[in-house]
């Protein structure tokens, strides 16, 4: 029985395939496809690189229509008549396609839930969901376990609309002048180089209705980068508050961490304050949720192994090229193997540069077309990261940039160093990944067990996919990309 779990018809449409025996066979974006970014509507040709070879069995979708049309009613932001039901965006999400097949509906925060818990290492959980706003929550907290191998949610606590740490940091990215539901991560990067002096005065947006923004007039004489700093400041200030409260139920001390706030990687760093073994699936925002829906669908633990699960570029990963044109350009892109299921590139669809460089930093920002104060990550050999950066504690899997940590020779490494004095790391372990073998040969050639890794993607674009993409990308930024 294979399970097709759609999240579409708002923002970032994405869908996940798992099979009868909890596999993961499939998970991509619509926008690699249809090359929009943020694309709300699943595409033809992703429907046939899901449906390659395989029959679907049964359809989940992310969140219940009826419920989310009452809250945007009650928001102001009106009714759409053809989005009330599960069966009409199906509908227009797939066209003709699974006409036939059986489908399910379920709700969205639980099936941000799901996508995290039945992907973790725990049979126990204490699942925190923190997002923008499902139909009406915007927080939830759930006991979550197995009994007898199928997954059980108990809600222990929940907040709903409007006071949303979500919106909150949409509407502040927004007020800034970047793209909410976008750039909320520049938020973040930006917040490092001010100071949060507007926390106590901006917290008292959190019970309005930020749907409609914030008045650009508030705090008009106040520097970006110090309002930036302070939503930060608030949103950590609330997270933890939550995580305070998680805690207390006393249900588990395993963390279960689920939607778009827990991209907030600044955040993160301070969570095992409150609990002892963390996990955040890698795409735990929305696009994450057709994940969590086939989770639901399928209600047993699924096989989780990496997040390299959506459109495949066949053949062998190209160390010796890319080692080789790193050594001489310093620079240099890879596109190989299955894209990865996330918004953040981990080896497979990505820009990788010689961290030592003092002008890498601003080189690659240059060829991405981002603002200059922006960071890059570190890809590390997971057995050297403590050499190089103290690490967060509590948390079972550092693969996925989730996590910041203070970097211990920032001199050395100029281009992988915030203004803060830390660095997003990305580990990776004795795996037989592609990334693992570049990692081992560029150690071998250079003795530096890291690279700078960032999306293979200029600003406002969706990341490579296909070849094609990777030789668009060479031709219009003259970087070499290897498949």
């Amino acid at each position: 029985m294979n399970i097709l779990g759609i999240s579409a018809g708002y923002h970032d449409a994405a869908a996940t395939v798992i099979d009868g025996d909890g596999n993961i066979v499939y998970a991509g974006h619509a926008e690699r496809y249809s090359k929009i970014k943020n694309d709300p509507n699943l595409t033809v040709d992703m429907l046939f690189d899901l449906s390659r070879n395989r029959h679907i069995d049964h359809i989940a979708y992310y969140e219940t229509p009826w419920k989310k049309q009452l809250r945007q009613l009650y928001s102001g932001q009106g009714i759409e008549w053809n989005k009330l039901t599960t069966r009409q965006l199906l509908r227009q999400q797939l066209g003709g396609y699974f006409s036939k097949v059986p489908t399910s509906t379920h709700g969205h925060h639980l099936s941000h839930a799901a996508a995290g818990f039945q992907t973790s290492p725990f049979d126990r959980a204490t699942v925190v969901v923190i997002d923008a706003i499902g139909e009406w929550d915007t927080i939830s907290i759930w006991g979550a376990h197995y009994n007898n191998g199928r997954a059980e949610y108990h809600r222990l606590w929940g907040q709903r609309y409007p006071k949303s740490i979500g919106l909150f940091y949409s509407a502040v990215t927004e007020r800034i002048g970047l793209r909410p539901m976008e750039d909320e991560y520049i938020t973040m990067g930006m917040s490092g180089w001010g100071k949060p002096e507007y926390a106590d005065t901006m917290s008292i947006l959190l019970e309005e209705n930020l749907h409609i923004g914030i008045d650009q007039m508030f705090l008009p004489l106040a520097k970006d980068v110090d309002i930036a700093a302070s939503a930060q400041a608030v949103a950590e200030r609330e997270i933890y508050s939550i995580m305070r409260r998680a805690r207390d139920f006393d249900w588990s001390r395993n963390l279960v961490y689920q939607g778009g706030v827990a991209l907030n990687c600044l955040a993160n760093r301070n969570l095992g304050e409150y609990f002892e073994k963390i996990w955040i699936m890698p795409n735990p925002g929305d696009a994450g949720s057709s994940l969590g829906a086939a989770a639901l669908a399928y209600g047993k633990r699924i096989k989780w192994s990496n997040a390299f699960l959506g459109y495949e570029i066949s053949g062998p990963y190209p160390v010796d090229a890319l080692v080789n044109s790193l050594l001489t350009d310093k620079i240099v892109g890879v596109a190989s193997g299955r894209a990865e299921f996330g918004p953040r590139a981990l080896g497979n669809r990505s820009l990788l540069a010689d961290p030592r460089g003092p002008d890498i930093k601003d080189q690659v920002n240059a060829i991405k077309r981002r603002q200059q104060f922006r960071p890059f990550a570190p890809v590390i050999l997971e057995e050297y990261v403590i050499e190089y950066f103290d690490m967060p504690r509590g948390f079972v899997d550092s693969r996925y940039m989730q996590i910041v940590g203070r970097c211990r020779h920032p001199d050395l490494f100029p281009a992988i160093v915030h203004v803060d004095g830390t660095s997003r790391i990305q580990t990776v372990p004795a795996d037989d990944s592609g990334i693992r073998q570049l990692l081992e040969a560029w150690y071998r050639a250079t003795g530096c067990p890291m690279l700078l890794n960032t999306s293979l993607n200029i600003r406002g674009e969706p990341m490579v996919n296909d070849r094609a993409d990777a030789d668009r990308f060479e031709r219009l930024y003259g970087v070499r990309v290897h498949s």
